[in-house]
């Protein structure tokens, strides 16, 4: 359980929690959803979400049932921190136009683990601070080190990022 200064809240903390989802056709990338009961689809989950903190715990209800469908709970506290993190970082701290959206990646990979990534239009790519003690902020990045086993940031096609990390068990 993360611990935060007096004063502070957790990343996506608060809030009511409302479908902030905007896939383009409402199905695209839902993982798992077969018919006739056959084999579980290990389809990356792709999602999108508006830029607004609701979105996180948004995020990571989605990254849960994913996980749960594909036999990852293994990785679930984990994944769902850097999760956290990454989507928090995009929301608050891409500067972009109004209108744009945070993209969420769930991919499994197969030696048991999930790679995460969170795509945003702003081309600014994210560094790890050097947080003082009672700050409430600039700690993201360094719990995504501490607990993702690799991560990194990529450019994409046109503009923008993708920060994305590896999580296994």
């Amino acid at each position: 359980m993360a611990v935060f200064p007096a004063g502070c809240r957790a990343p996506g903390a608060g809030g009511a929690v409302q479908a902030a989802v905007a896939d383009a056709d409402g199905v695209a990338g839902r993982a798992g959803v077969g018919h006739g009961g056959g084999a579980v689809s290990r389809a990356p989950v792709v999602r999108r979400w508006k830029r607004h903190a609701r979105s996180v715990g948004l995020a990571r209800a989605e990254l849960r049932k994913a996980l749960a469908l594909w036999g990852l709970s293994s990785v679930e506290e984990a994944a769902v921190l850097v999760l956290s993190e990454l989507v928090t970082n995009a929301v608050r701290h891409a500067h972009v136009p109004a209108g744009r959206e945070v993209e969420t990646r769930f991919l499994a990979l197969p030696g048991g683990g999930v790679r995460l990534e969170v795509h945003d239009a702003c081309s600014r790519r994210p560094e790890v601070q050097d947080a003082s003690p009672g700050a409430c902020a600039g700690r993201g990045l360094l719990i995504v080190e501490a607990v993702a086993d690799s991560w990194g940031v990529a450019g994409r096609d046109g503009v923008g990022k993708a920060v994305w990390a590896v999580v296994s068990g």
